[in-house]
This record gives C-alpha cells, structure tokens and sequence, in this order.
C-alpha cells in the first residue's frame, strides 16, 4: 500500500529510542525525509544510523532539549533549512515523573505541564505556519491511554495529558480548513526503556515476572512493540489518512474499558 509519503518532510520529537525512534522508522520506510531530535546526541546518532541502514532515507539528527522553547524551535528551523519545510509532526515527549498525587510538589506538577502540555503547544504553533503554506500537514501527538483513563501511580499523567486531547479538539477545525489533519494516539504499555524502567527492578529474573504480570492484565496478553503504534502513526500521517481528523485512538491491547 502508497501511503503517499515519498518526500515528505517529517518531524519526529523524542525519537532516539522507544516510540519515537519507531514512529522515526516507519516514516522512513514510506520514503519521507524525517527529522529526529532528543537531548543525547550519542543515543540520537546511533538512531539515525539505524534508520539510514534499514531504509535509506535522509535523517537529519537534531540535539535539543525539547523542554524548552529554544529547544524546539532549534529543531524545526534545523528541518526546515534542510528540507524546506515541513509536512508531518509526530509530537511525542518522555513521560513526567512516576508517583502519586500525595507526593508530588508544585514544582513536578510545573515541570509536567512543560513536558506534556507546551512541548505539545510549542511544537504545533512552530509547525503549523509551513503546513499552512502547502495547504497540507499532518499532526500526530503520542499521549498515553491515561488521557481516557487514569492509570496506577503516574497521577503526574493522569492531570495532565487530557488537557492535550482537549485542546486538539478546540483547534482541529481551524486547522482543518487548511488542510492540516491532527490526531492523538494512546499508547498503554509498550516494551520501551520507560516501562522497563518503571517496573523499578534490576534483577531480570525479578524483571520478566513483573513483566509477565504486566502482560496478564492486558486483554491481548502481551505488551505491545514499538512498531505496532509506529505503524498506525505512518498511516494517520499520510495521504490516505486525508479524512480522519481530531480522532483519538487507543492502542492498549484492550486494557482501556471505556466505551469510547
């Protein structure tokens, strides 16, 4: 299938590793030119050599901390002088800090709003005026399935990622009447480096059975893999996307019991 990605210029955050890195991958496959960006430059380099060696493609390899505004725009004006513009972003952030609501200060819930909601604000508000002057883009922000339902010790989350799908909805028709499309996806857990870490153990012994626990409670019975959410953000990114717009989709193995 042509998702009609060829030459597409597209924006991937956080994408040294994880979700990002994949969604990173599955661009490239599809032929766009893509963008990578995160705070380790050693960890980004080898990302981008990853990507080039199993696609081919043209990866430019940004170092920026995406907290911060200089960081972004860093960012997108390094892939707009490369590539001449923009076409896709594929918004993702590292999560806030995990814990409970009892123990975090004015400062973590501080901290989290910048991570989650202006990394989101920033980054559209960048992007959209090159969308805007081919009458054509894509936005794709990866949230967490807490943005639908809370989720057990990331209250940080819980209070904060809902508000992104609230204001992708309030600006989704202004944005449409230019042709720009923006979506969310809901990852629920996924074998990366941030759910490995948040099981808090280093024994791998101890590790695989609370992985195996983890795995119990989903209905599918498994975590999920990074290319699984990769791949539907390369299809909601795409040409044959054109009619999907402020949609928000899980993709949690089953784990989210809500009705919409």
């Amino acid at each position: 299938m042509d998702l009609g990605l060829a030459g597409k210029v597209a924006v991937v955050a956080a994408s040294s590793k994880g979700l990002g890195k994949a969604s990173a991958l599955a661009l490239a496959r599809e032929g766009a030119r893509v963008t990578i960006c995160a705070r380790t430059a050693v960890d980004l380099d080898k990302a981008a050599q990853d990507i080039r060696a199993q696609t081919g493609a043209d990866v430019l390899a940004v170092p920026a901390d995406l907290s911060t505004a200089d960081g972004i725009s860093s960012v997108v004006a390094a892939a707009a002088e490369r590539f001449g513009g923009i076409d896709v972003l594929v918004n993702n952030s590292g999560g806030p800090a995990i814990g409970k609501f009892a123990d975090m200060t004015d400062d973590d819930w501080r901290r989290a709003f910048e991570v989650v909601n202006l990394n989101f604000v920033r980054f559209v508000r960048q992007v959209v005026p090159y969308m805007q002057r081919n009458k054509w883009g894509r936005i794709v922000g990866i949230q967490s399935s807490s943005v639908k339902q809370p989720v057990g010790n990331i209250d940080l989350s819980n209070g904060t990622r809902p508000g992104v799908a609230g204001l992708m909805k309030a600006i989704m028709p202004e944005l449409a009447r230019d042709g720009i499309t923006i979506n969310l996806v809901l990852p629920g857990s996924f074998r990366t480096d941030r759910i490995l870490a948040s099981h808090g153990v280093e024994d791998p012994a101890a590790l695989t059975e609370r992985l195996r626990m983890a795995a119990a409670a989903i209905p599918i019975g498994r975590l999920g893999e990074p290319m699984e959410l990769a791949n539907l953000i390369a299809f909601l990114s795409s040409e044959l996307a054109s009619y999907i717009t402020g949609a928000v989709y899980q993709v949690d193995g089953g784990s989210i019991s809500s009705n919409v």
